[in-house]
């Protein structure tokens, strides 16, 4: 929601920029907490933090995580420009296509299967997807093509992160900083070259209140869902964190309906979006029975 507010209502060119700020205070976040000794990096020492030394994660564990960082960078470009000139109901709906395409990234990158229910739980998902965006009046080739290019990158992502998040040894903690230290100075260079640090220095909203109000939101926020994504996707799976992450639309849709008012009420987007949530509450009871 902050993201769209920043782009869209406040006509923030640098998409990269808002990436950047993140990723940066993240980096910032994770180093301060980690030389106070309240977080650790790693997996064995996350239940006595206190009596170990505030060394962080050698060269070589950083090395083994950039198919994680790397691809968590895409992630977040891709997606950040998704939300520019699409909806938000329409993209969050759109979005929950990106089951699929986690299945298909958990079963050629670990070779994991699904039960034929889970993937019964998955197509009424999808269908919920497609009949919600059936006559949706803002339809946008461009903006529908990048969110789908941005599922997929979410799906490799997520996978990436079940798959090395295990090897690595590193608890969510010490996976994000890699992160942000493989990604920070490559996106700092893009940024300076392509010219927009320049248009973010010039850009007339910088010191707002409201402006900065915005970012520093987006900032906190995007620390904490990072946080939260790579803990649910170690502890169970990249499809359940795809899935259960649909539970937040519910309220991002409304939101986006009151705030943004850029999607018209419509019967058959309603239906769409119940037929998704009963797809994601089926998927939760199936993880829950085991089947």
């Amino acid at each position: 929601m902050f993201n769209k507010a920043a782009l869209s209502s406040y006509k923030f060119p640098c998409a990269n920029v808002i990436t950047l700020f993140q990723m940066l205070s993240s980096s910032l976040i994770l180093y301060a907490l980690r030389r106070r000794r309240i977080i650790s990096f790693t997996v064995r020492d996350s239940h006595t933090v206190v009596k170990h030394t505030t060394n962080l994660v050698p060269f070589k564990t950083v090395l083994h995580c950039t198919p994680v960082a790397l691809s968590y960078l895409l992630y977040m470009l891709v997606s950040m420009e998704s939300i520019r000139g699409i909806s938000v109901p329409m993209y969050t709906t759109l979005r929950r296509t990106t089951v699929f395409f986690t299945m298909l990234a958990e079963y050629f990158l670990t070779g994991k299967k699904h039960s034929s229910y889970v993937v019964t739980c998955v197509g009424i998902i999808i269908l919920g997807a497609f009949v919600a965006g059936a006559r949706d009046l803002s339809f946008d080739y461009y903006s529908y093509t990048i969110v789908l290019v941005s599922n997929i990158t979410t799906a490799v992502y997520l996978a990436c992160i079940a798959n090395i998040g295990e090897s690595s040894g590193l608890n969510s903690f010490g996976l994000m900083w890699c992160n942000g230290i493989i990604c920070t100075p490559i996106l700092l260079l893009w940024t300076a070259f392509s010219g927009d640090l320049e248009a973010t220095i010039n850009f007339p909203y910088l010191y707002t209140a409201g402006f900065q109000a915005v970012i520093f939101l987006s900032c906190v926020l995007a620390f904490l869902l990072n946080y939260c994504v790579f803990l649910n996707t170690t502890i169970n799976s990249a499809l359940t964190q795809t899935v259960c992450g649909n539970l937040k639309d519910f309220f991002t849709v409304g939101f986006g309906w009151i705030v943004f008012r850029e999607l018209p009420f419509d019967l058959l987007n309603v239906v769409g979006q119940c037929v998704g949530f009963l797809g994601s509450g089926l998927y939760a009871y199936c993880k829950l029975k085991g089947i």
